[in-house]
């Protein structure tokens, strides 16, 4: 398979000395030179640097989130697909499309539907499974002795109700962006490329982000009505990001990377809209209007898990979500979370298939995810109107040089 030619960039001047940027995007190229064709951006976030985007990125409003099954048992063209997908995506988020069309007779090399449409601030974030490393016993790729410890298979944690083909794969992507039509454009232009290569496990769209991955953001609400977030790592705490989410600098392929738990968690909806108000309170452990902890203040008000109402009791109880997942309970860890809420219709009993896919980025999932999920599954109250329905855990290499691809520094160590 051959790469796709690089995208370059040209400064048009605009009109009363305001300036647009256009990308010069290149081809899907079977053959001969690359052309560039030029094509308009707007609200582009930078693909290429330390770490990759789509992590501390300001949460964008829309997911489509894909899991794939490698078909191929060959490590070149393995590469080769990682190549054309690194080259795409940098395409894709600079705003551009994969141009020229090979000719009028042959398939578009773009599905265009998102032509005309900006950026929209898309980011594109590509992970590997443990399957990538050994599947059915088998070391496809040779990459056996490079996975990382802490790429674990998670344990079957209290009340999973996992479903297979919503489980697993050997590499990820998420695409995130404001505008709907521009993820799943990503999502489906990937899939393409990799036809032959890679198929689909499963995929999933989310809307209205769940979490805030920067201060300038406000906190958004999940379905059950609550703000949800609030206590979120958020990219300007540095320091935090660098204990709690990025892979240290002595890790190998792997450093400047994170993990990627992904959890498809289907609210029990009906049920909950039945639940009183002071119950959903009492689950949640903050008011539902403005997000406060029941001990008392405001949003981001810290909540005060020993203070104890008139009957002696905490005001936030301990099985509450704010009490169970709260780092004074958890050895201090923290996570970076950017999940987003989903609606797949009914599940054919008159029930919204709907909730929350849970997306986590840790240091490692060993101390800052299965510990505190172990105990979120066990005592956590809103686990009552949960389901977990699928699962999966990914290592996501570090970012990006231009001229190079996702996952370079494994397939060289």
């Amino acid at each position: 398979m051959s790469r796709l030619g690089r995208r370059s960039f040209l400064a048009l001047a605009g009109t009363g000395g305001v300036t647009a940027a256009v990308g010069a995007v290149a081809a899907v190229a079977s053959g001969g030179d690359r052309a560039r064709v030029a094509a308009p951006v707007a609200s582009v976030v930078p693909f290429h640097g330390e770490h990759q985007a789509g992590i501390v990125t300001p949460a964008q409003d829309r997911l489509h989130l894909a899991a794939f099954d490698v078909e191929t048992d060959s490590r070149d063209e393995l590469i080769a697909l990682l190549q054309q997908w690194t080259d795409a995506a940098a395409t894709l988020t600079a705003g551009g499309s994969l141009t020229p069309d090979a000719g009028y007779d042959s398939p578009p090399t773009d599905t265009g539907e998102a032509l005309g449409l900006n950026a929209a601030n898309l980011t594109i974030t590509i992970g590997f499974g443990a399957g990538l490393f050994t599947k059915d016993g088998k070391d496809r790729f040779g990459l056996a002795k490079h996975r990382p410890a802490a790429l674990i298979d998670l344990p079957h944690f209290p009340k999973d109700a996992l479903e297979p083909a919503r489980t697993g794969g050997d590499l990820v992507v998420q695409a995130c962006a404001d505008d709907p039509q521009v993820a799943v454009h990503a999502i489906r232009n990937l899939a393409r490329i990799g036809f032959g290569t890679v198929s689909v496990r499963w995929s999933q769209l989310g809307f209205g982000r769940t979490s805030s991955t920067s201060t300038a953001q406000a906190t958004p609400r999940n379905l059950f009505g609550f703000k949800d977030g609030t206590a979120n790592l958020k990219a300007e705490e540095s320091d935090s990001l660098a204990e709690h989410v990025w892979v240290g600098g002595d890790a190998g392929w792997m450093a400047g990377g994170t993990y990627l738990v992904a959890r498809r968690i289907r609210m029990h909806i009906e049920t909950w809209d039945r639940t009183s108000l002071r119950e959903q309170e009492q689950v949640v452990g903050r008011d539902r209007t403005e997000g406060a902890p029941l001990s008392g203040g405001t949003e981001f008000t810290e909540a005060d898990l020993t203070r104890a109402g008139n009957d002696g009791a905490p005001l936030v109880a301990r099985t509450s979500h704010v009490s169970i997942a709260h780092p004074s309970r958890n050895d201090g860890v923290r996570m970076l979370r950017r999940g987003y809420n989903y609606t797949d219709g009914s599940d054919g009993l008159g029930k919204l298939d709907a909730g929350l896919m849970f997306l986590a980025f840790v240091t490692d999932p060993r101390t800052h995810y299965v510990p505190m999920q172990t105990a979120m599954a066990r005592n956590d109250a809103m686990a009552e109107y949960l389901r977990h329905t699928g699962s999966g855990l990914f290592a996501v290499p570090g970012g990006v040089a231009p001229g190079g691809y996702v996952g370079q520094r494994l397939f060289e160590a």
